[in-house]
């Protein structure tokens, strides 16, 4: 049923190189390197997209940086409703008076993802129930948004979005690995990340010049998230521990100016976890954090 509905619906057009290519010069649009803008110009990928992120018509999708609106078009075929945000005005009137004009479940917001209220947005358009984030993301911003996303609790079911393919490498890491990092460590304490597509550069237009992934970070709920006292704590403990990731860990959390432990308090501390006292950061599993965390909230 879901399908047949599907395809009572309008059918996306952007998708194709010729009628992306043909928006961009009637509106006479240069591409800015300031907002990081790549537009995907392959329909098998940006079908992936929407497969990957599980898409109905029950769904509310909150779109970051909607572009021309191509994977947009996608979204509103499949969900409920779209609500995009987009940070360059001059994509606005392409956006509103063309590409998504015909598409009734489409609102396009004219804000930087960085500065509005995502939570607002999604009370607002949603009633606060969790949403899925879609999106081809900026590269030089896919960490900024996503830790907007996740310390600032917006109600997300899953967030699905393109990104750098050696940054989604970095999202499902483990200890030990070169990868291995904060990031790492936020992502897999949200959520349950899983790549889902590699994606060359030749599917965009202009090309990146690295290659490209859809990893899908379903939201994992209070219950079976690590259990820690104090996550804030936690998490200036792991930005400590990888600032000069080759330190030990007792040098990183000393050198840290987010933490103002004693060195006879951060010796205690890891000596009452059983961890050698040479011990790196990047060797701790994220459990182990969230026992430092909690030793340190009890001091």
């Amino acid at each position: 049923m879901k399908r047949i509905l599907a395809d009572l619906k309008k059918e996306p057009w952007l998708g194709n190189p010729a009628n992306t290519i043909e928006i961009l010069q009637k509106y006479g649009f240069r591409f800015q390197k300031k907002f990081g803008q790549n537009f995907l110009i392959d329909p098998h990928v940006l079908e992936k997209i929407v497969r990957a992120a599980d898409i109905s018509e029950d769904d509310c999708v909150m779109e970051i940086g909607p572009g021309i609106g191509t994977l947009t078009q996608y979204l509103a075929r499949y969900a409920r409703e779209v609500f995009a945000v987009e940070i360059d005005k001059n994509l606005i009137p392409i956006l509103t008076e063309d590409t998504l004009k015909d598409w009734d479940n489409v609102t396009v917001i004219n804000e930087d993802c960085l500065k509005v209220d995502m939570k607002q947005l999604v009370e607002e358009h949603n009633g606060g129930k969790p949403v899925k984030v879609v999106a081809n993301l900026p590269y030089y911003i896919t960490t900024p948004i996503l830790m907007e996303l996740l310390e600032k609790h917006v109600p997300f079911e899953s967030i699905t979005v393109m990104v750098q393919k050696e940054v989604a490498d970095r999202m499902q890491a483990g200890p030990g690995s070169k990868d291995y990092g904060a990031l790492s460590l936020a992502v897999q304490y949200y959520t349950v990340p899983e790549i889902m597509a590699n994606v060359p550069p030749n599917c965009f237009i202009p090309r990146p010049n690295v290659g490209s992934a859809v990893i899908r970070l379903k939201g994992r709920t209070e219950e079976n998230r690590v259990q820690v006292q104090d996550e804030h704590l936690m998490f200036r403990l792991i930005r400590a521990s990888f600032a000069q990731r080759r330190k030990t860990l007792m040098n990183g959390l000393r050198n840290s100016q987010e933490l103002d432990f004693s060195k006879e308090e951060i010796e205690k501390v890891i000596q009452d976890c059983g961890l050698p006292a040479a011990v790196r950061g990047e060797a701790l599993t994220l459990e182990q954090f969230a026992q430092l965390a909690d030793h340190f909230a009890g001091l």
